[in-house]
């Protein structure tokens, strides 16, 4: 899952394998001056060594032969003072050379890190534009939320963060460990016993620390989600007195994510002393095993060489340490990575065809024929058997009790939802066979909700209309009646009308969104409830600007207020899934049944 996020950034990991080879090739250089040094300050060695010829070289030794003759050679020229600069010097190069390897090896890295993460969280953002919208109906919003911010922080820190250790360590490893081998290939199997144990050990600690986290993360969720909860039922919540309730349940859902993390932080803390004992347990049975090795007359090397040894067993633990952290930190990171999966796997049950048909405008009636429609919990039917033709420019007012389906109904049309059985036409084609985008273009929707942005007046009606000019904004802003309060604001179309325009009114809001509706031009409107919330003084206003909105249009409107819809074309009324009645306001009435009755509870 990982490598289709840093497949784009490779350039930088052959960079950093690069510069992390150069670092171990440094490192070992480096290293390398302790031998003559500590001969050269112990006096520990009067042997007169020969050079060998490079081409005739076969083991290590025959490599150190060669050192000590070359600093034998130099100390016999210039003196064992100088030598011993130059040899300390050449350490101090090797070591700058080493340690700007290591920079820059970590440094190629942040590139990957902030860009994986960018990546990550641009895909998951799409995915939930493209997801439908019967899919957030079967999940909680703060939920959504939290995958998108605390779990791919997560990833930050737990995946990405641990791709330097992914790359740098086991090179280092496998570059030490060569060395360690060429030293002595005895004591580097005796030494290489121990390192099973370590990895198998972290190992299980790992697989623990990522089912802790999985919990973990999914408390955070729950939280995340009271949040949200708690923001759009605020008022209610103070109007119920109910602020101890809800305390108390974040107290319970905070109080559990707590004991998980302290659980998943212990775990996560142990991975430092853990290693360190079993690094030092290491390294002293290996100086035992050497120094029964050096004790004997025959012994395979000399001091230095094994503290050379010593060294580059210290060099090759560190590694091996951060090596067992990112065995702590992946697992982590992981179970935050299946989470956001479900999202990204989740599959869209709205198809387009591969070559789907192409429309450009609205010529004769749009048709339901025989339409059922259930959502994906398998409950009963919403739709039953509908059957409709809506012809061009006419006014189709849907009224009914709520939960009788009109809602649903209208989403159909635009293909926020799928029909379950029967058909859905434009012009005779069938709306699955149209490409989604050209399906849409033709629609403009007013909901009872007005769903505006944090952005100002002038974006908002502009929101969905490429290259948009202010004059055709403007005139959209005086259609819908807008166009004077927006002015008598201080910075007028450059206003901000904050959080789904709560600086507005309902009115006002309303209003902006019909302006929006005018500015798309749709030859087929949608509007749900658009007057309900209002009150009257702003139900006028806003009627008079749906009318303008209206004229010489196909529109589908769902009602609450009958009053608002005598003059359709025709009132289709609904009751559990299934069109009861139909007919103009006259007609209707004069039925006396469902229409009638609800036209006299409201007359009441």
């Amino acid at each position: 899952m990982l490598r289709h996020y840093v497949a784009p950034y490779k350039h930088y990991l052959i960079g950093s394998v690069l510069l992390n080879v150069l670092s171990v090739i440094f490192n070992v250089f480096s290293f390398s001056m302790i031998m003559p040094i500590l001969n050269m300050l112990f006096s520990l060695d009067d042997t007169v060594y020969t050079l060998i010829p490079w081409n005739e070289v076969q083991n290590s030794q025959d490599i150190v032969n060669n050192l000590y003759y070359y600093v034998a050679e130099f100390t016999g020229s210039y003196g064992a003072s100088k030598t011993l600069m130059f040899l300390c010097l050449f350490l101090c190069i090797m070591t700058v050379f080493k340690t700007a390897c290591y920079f820059g090896s970590a440094a190629v890295m942040v590139p990957i890190r902030t860009g994986v993460v960018k990546d990550m969280r641009m895909e998951i953002y799409n995915k939930i534009l493209s997801l439908p919208i019967g899919f957030f109906s079967q999940e909680k919003k703060g939920d959504i939320i939290a995958r998108m911010s605390g779990d791919v922080q997560e990833i930050e820190t737990s995946i990405t963060s641990s791709l330097d250790m992914l790359i740098k360590n086991p090179i280092l490893i496998i570059g030490y460990f060569g060395v360690l081998i060429f030293v002595s290939w005895q004591m580097t199997v005796f030494t290489v016993i121990f390192a099973p144990v370590m990895l198998w050990f972290m190992g299980l600690l790992g697989r623990k620390l990522k089912a802790q986290s999985l919990e973990a993360q999914a408390l955070w969720s729950d939280t995340m989600s009271q949040v949200e909860e708690t923001l759009g039922g605020l008022r209610i919540i103070k109007a119920f007195l109910a602020e101890k309730k809800m305390a108390s349940r974040f107290n319970a859902t905070t109080e559990a994510m707590r004991k998980k993390n302290n659980r998943v932080s212990i775990r996560q803390a142990s991975a430092h002393p853990v290693s360190e004992c079993l690094g030092t347990m290491m390294i002293a049975i290996v100086l035992w095993f050497g120094g029964q090795l050096i004790l004997k007359d025959n012994a395979p090397f000399d001091a230095p060489t094994f503290i050379f040894f010593l060294v580059m067993l210290y060099s090759v633990i560190q590694p091996i340490k951060d090596l067992s952290k990112a065995a702590y930190g992946i697992p982590k990171g992981m179970a935050s990575m299946d989470r956001i999966n479900k999202i990204l796997s989740a599959e869209s049950g709205i198809k387009e065809l591969e070559n789907p048909k192409h429309i450009s405008s609205f010529e004769r009636e749009i048709s339901f024929s025989g339409v059922d429609f259930l959502y994906r919990d398998g409950s009963k039917k919403v739709l039953d058997g509908i059957d409709l033709n809506i012809a061009k420019g006419k006014t189709i007012a849907i009224v009914g009790a709520s939960g009788a389906g009109k809602t649903t109904l209208v989403d159909l049309i635009p293909r926020f939802y799928d029909v379950y059985d029967g058909s859905i036409k434009i012009d005779g084609t069938d709306i699955r066979d149209i490409a989604i985008n050209d399906l849409r273009s033709l629609m403009g929707n007013v909901n009872q909700d007005p769903i505006l942005f944090n952005d100002t007046i002038y974006n908002n009606i502009a929101f969905g209309v490429d290259n948009a000019t202010k004059e055709q904004v403007i005139e959209a802003a005086k259609i819908a009646n807008a166009h004077e309060f927006i002015m008598e604001k201080e910075e007028g179309y450059d206003t901000n009308i904050g959080d789904r325009g709560i600086k507005l009114s309902g009115g006002q809001r309303q209003r902006i969104s019909i302006a929006r509706a005018i500015l798309k031009n749709p030859p087929i409107l949608i509007l749900d409830e658009a007057t309900a919330s209002l009150d009257t003084e702003s139900e006028r206003t806003v009627q008079e600007a749906l009318d303008r909105l209206m004229k010489n249009r196909t529109t589908i409107a769902i009602a609450h207020r009958l009053s608002t819809i005598k003059n359709a074309d025709e009132i289709i009324v609904m009751n559990e899934g299934r069109i009861v009645e139909r007919g103009t306001h006259e007609d209707l009435l004069a039925k006396n049944g469902y229409y009638k009755k609800l036209n006299d509870m409201q007359s009441l």
